[in-house]
């Protein structure tokens, strides 16, 4: 054991200890220490404490069960120039899936915490934890990965800021397949990350409904003075559940469908929606819930061939036999 190892597990425990009345046992900082990498016990940790109360303001409940450590209630505030392993694989993490969806003064005002953590993960001496575990972790699309389009960087850095401050953008819109641009004044609501795609959902002017436009088509973004202001009733949750991010009209619908045991089987580890039922029909899964009305509902269903047969509704059981039919027909050839 080092003295730079010994330092740095002190420095850890002193970011553990909780400000009085609550209190650290020793058992809890062991365990809290252990996750972090250092394997120690309960005796040096009790010496590193009465050590390091001798010139830090901590006190130890020895009068009341459990026993622990605290920072005294009327301690200056206290941090450490440094982060645990934990915390900094947390900032690396945010920086990568979570920065597109910050304003960019957010994401600059944060750059200084994610060099630290980059900082802190190249410095860790031991192959057990630190920067390889980030090469463990990975999150992947459950459908066919798609490259993002380019976003302009000055459009994205106004669009977020603006959606921070509440505030009225004036956008050059360009409609999919158009050569001119439309310029609209908008209220930023929210960001949506929707596979490869941003989304910026908003009202367009005076209008109260919201819209939700691809962040890619936006060709210029200006802020401006006037006070962005949601529609009534602007409910981002509801909005979610009701399907409006996959581009639903917010109806729900009861379905009754047919799996191939195979094919349906994930959905008791992962179900459809919370009032989801199945009953097993041999190697068949009879599947019953309410969901958003969607077409990202068709695009799922299509996705499973002939693993699943809608049973009901029949308007969109009709619907999907209509489609297999038009894929046959494609297909006949092949035949």
């Amino acid at each position: 054991m080092t003295i730079a190892d010994t330092i740095s597990r002190q420095w850890h425990m002193l970011r553990m200890i909780p400000r009085a009345p609550r209190k650290a046992t020793v058992q809890a900082l062991r365990h809290q220490l252990k996750g972090e990498g250092f394997d120690t016990t309960d005796r040096t940790i009790q010496r590193d404490l009465v050590a390091l109360s001798a010139r830090f303001p901590l006190i130890n409940d020895e009068d009341h069960k459990p026993f622990g450590w605290s920072w005294a209630p009327d301690a200056r505030a206290f941090d450490l120039p440094g982060l645990s392993v934990s915390e900094a694989m947390t900032w690396t993490l945010a920086e990568q899936y979570v920065s597109n969806l910050l304003p960019a003064s957010v994401v600059g005002a944060l750059k200084p915490q994610f060099r630290a953590a980059h900082h802190r993960l190249d410095v860790e001496p031991h192959p057990r934890r630190g920067g390889s575990w980030l090469n463990k972790v990975r999150s992947v699309p459950p459908t066919q990965p798609l490259l993002p389009p380019k976003i302009l960087d000055e459009v994205q850095a106004v669009v977020s800021e603006a959606l921070f401050l509440e505030r009225q953008v004036e956008i050059d819109y360009r409609r999919r397949g158009s050569a001119s641009v439309e310029t609209w004044r908008v209220h930023p609501l929210a960001l949506v990350q929707r596979g490869a795609v941003l989304y910026l959902h908003c009202r367009i002017g005076d209008y109260l409904d919201a819209r939700n436009l691809p962040l890619h088509r936006i060709q210029r973004a200006v802020m401006l003075a006037g006070v962005a202001e949601p529609p009534p009733g602007h409910d981002m949750d509801a909005k979610a559940a009701h399907g409006i991010w996959h581009f639903g009209g917010g109806s729900a619908l009861q379905v009754t469908l047919r799996f191939a045991r195979e094919a349906g089987e994930h959905l008791f580890e992962t179900p459809l929606a919370a009032d989801q039922q199945i009953d097993e029909e041999g190697d068949s899964l009879i599947v019953r819930a309410v969901v958003a009305d969607t077409p990202q509902l068709r695009w799922w269903l299509r996705g499973f061939g002939d693993g699943v047969e809608v049973l009901e509704p029949i308007e969109l059981r009709r619907e999907m036999s209509e489609v297999a039919a038009r894929v046959v027909a494609r297909y006949g050839d092949a035949a």
